[in-house]
């Protein structure tokens, strides 16, 4: 089964797999990267990350809209379900914790990162996510720093990770090479870079950096491109 993923700018993607599309931090009609708008993309899964706006803000109303299940931390979760959110369509989880959903699997993994809600309440804690889609594994990374974690999440082997390296409020470049030796992955796709000047980065001297330092195929996507593996 073959999996195709599209960088819709900073965090945000959107995975198909097989007949399933989920996406990831929908962040869109504010984002000044983003080459769609929220009532554009298809989701049947919308994963969010933690609570910041500019990972879930448009979450709800594309979920009310094209119906999609949101999985999320509890925290979250509870905050979507005062949004107007059926309960039925939110799947709570917590670190370590994973769940069999329609598209494969999915796991909760450890992030170093802050997490509050739209209204200032607080949003849990920030995570990331191990996907089995298939054959294939992903990891999303989330906004996070550099962890001893990651060691951990490469073990059973990546097909791919998605890691921010925009510095200021995530990890940056330096940090995002030491990460990618730990993980491990056969492919690695950079994110939460570029959407505003602090998080400015040269995408293409990072992918020579990791040709030059790890094992992994650096992918650089522009926003609304895609790949398939």
């Amino acid at each position: 089964m073959s999996t195709e993923i599209t960088w819709l700018g900073h965090s945000c993607f959107a995975i198909r797999s097989g007949k399933y599309d989920l996406l990831v931090d929908p962040f869109l009609d504010d984002s000044p990267t983003a080459p769609v708008k929220a009532a554009d993309v298809a989701a049947d899964f919308i994963l969010l990350t933690h609570a910041h706006f500019d990972h879930m803000i448009d979450a709800v109303p594309i979920a009310n809209r094209t119906g999609a299940t949101i999985v999320a931390n509890f925290e979250i979760c509870e905050w979507l379900k005062g949004q107007g959110v059926p309960e039925e369509k939110v799947i709570a989880m917590n670190v370590g914790g994973g769940a069999d959903l329609a598209f494969g699997r999915a796991k909760m993994t450890p992030a170093k990162h802050s997490s509050s809600l739209p209204d200032g309440s607080y949003g849990g804690v920030a995570a990331g996510f191990i996907l089995e889609l298939g054959q294939k594994r992903i990891y999303l990374a989330g906004d996070t720093a550099l962890t001893l974690d990651m060691k951990l999440f490469g073990l059973e082997g990546l097909d791919l990770a998605v890691l921010p390296i925009g510095d200021v409020f995530t990890m940056g470049v330096d940090d995002s090479i030491e990460a990618i030796k730990m993980l491990n992955p056969q492919r690695v796709v950079p994110c939460h870079y570029g959407t505003w000047p602090p998080i400015a980065q040269d995408a293409t001297a990072w992918a020579e950096r990791v040709r030059s330092h790890t094992a992994a195929e650096p992918i650089v996507l522009n926003p609304g491109e895609s790949f398939e593996f």
